[in-house]
């Protein structure tokens, strides 16, 4: 219960009144995403999603056989006309990571978050916010999550993993008590609670310590290793390459030019020990084959630096390659 009440007062910085017995505690926010799965979804059912996201949600949603459909991301959030026409029909879910999203960086603008609620009045379908990243802003202006302009009809999910520390597994859901009954059943079924030591030593911790100053100190380092990436990518990647430049959180977005392979380009990194995650498995059908996701939380600058220089010494084999490739291929197009 302490700790309970500890996540539902810190909704109270964003103008949202949450009650304990509004608050799940799980293994990880990955748990949630399970119990959720396990509370709505039947073999069949639609779920909406981002186009790309978070490959633990494709993963952990795929294992109730539902039918995905994705949503286009721009720049400042979700398609708003797409989702409006794809939640017009059957979907039961629509999940969504609004705050520097896993994995393009992307923050839903806060005009964006007005227009998705209001999309969204009336509709059946059960909004999912993941939003494990945002307390880790260290650019421009902070937004509240979608619970403050959505109310009902929403599960938040939030994790102590990227604040605390991720080998806890401590994670959260925040939803409306006709739903919470259902997750806590689900919840009892699968582990009866999450480790109540674990649960004692974060709420001890974060009781007996200036968590607030932990937090932006981890914002000022995620600061300079974001700059650090930005600027290596802006000096060494060969032209044509687009790119993310989130304001928070722990990716960045990549974008090769049509027809060149992010899998093709791993081949070549690799043996210059340089490793991505290729994007083409953050898209439910496969596509996305040209893109790919850089984490820049897990290495100092002079690691970045280095890393980007042989990524973009890689890419800029890979595409003298295709250049190559091409002008073969047209070649013998003139003969025929």
């Amino acid at each position: 219960m302490p700790l309970r009440e500890y996540i539902a007062g810190r909704y109270a910085r964003y103008g949202i009144k949450a009650d304990a017995s509004e608050i799940l505690i799980t293994t990880g926010s990955q748990q949630g995403l399970d119990l959720i799965g396990k509370v709505f979804l039947n073999k069949g059912d639609t779920v909406a999603v981002e186009r790309p996201t978070y490959l633990a949600a494709i993963q952990s949603f795929g294992m109730y056989e539902p039918k995905f459909v994705d949503i286009p991301l721009l720049d400042d959030g979700i398609d708003v006309e797409a989702m409006a026409k794809a939640m017009s029909g059957d979907a039961k879910l629509l999940y969504t990571v609004p705050s520097f999203q896993n994995p393009t960086g992307i923050t839903y603008s806060h005009e964006k978050r007005k227009q998705v609620a209001e999309a969204l009045k009336g509709n059946g379908a059960v909004f999912v916010e993941d939003n494990p990243y945002g307390d880790i802003r260290f650019m421009g202006k902070d937004l509240p999550p979608m619970k403050r302009y959505m109310g009902s009809g929403i599960i938040t999910m939030g994790t102590f993993s990227k604040t605390v520390s991720p080998g806890m597994r401590l994670g959260w859901l925040y939803a409306p008590g006709d739903i919470m009954d259902r997750l806590v059943t689900a919840k009892q079924a699968a582990d009866l609670h999450t480790s109540y030591f674990v649960q004692r030593i974060v709420y001890q911790y974060l009781a007996d310590n200036d968590v607030e100053k932990h937090i932006r100190k981890i914002q000022g380092l995620y600061r300079e290793q974001r700059d650090a990436m930005v600027s290596a990518i802006e000096r060494h990647f060969p032209e044509g390459i687009e790119y993310t430049k989130p304001e928070g959180g722990m990716f960045l977005w990549v974008t090769l030019p049509e027809g060149i392979s992010s899998l093709d380009l791993f081949d070549r990194a690799i043996k210059d020990n340089v490793a991505f995650v290729p994007g083409q498995a953050f898209f439910v059908d496969g596509s996305g084959q040209n893109t790919l996701r850089l984490n820049y939380s897990s290495s100092d600058e002079a690691r970045i630096e280095e890393g980007i220089r042989r990524l973009a010494g890689a890419m800029e084999g890979l595409l003298k390659e295709a250049r190559r490739e091409a002008v073969v291929v047209k070649r013998k197009a003139r003969r025929l």
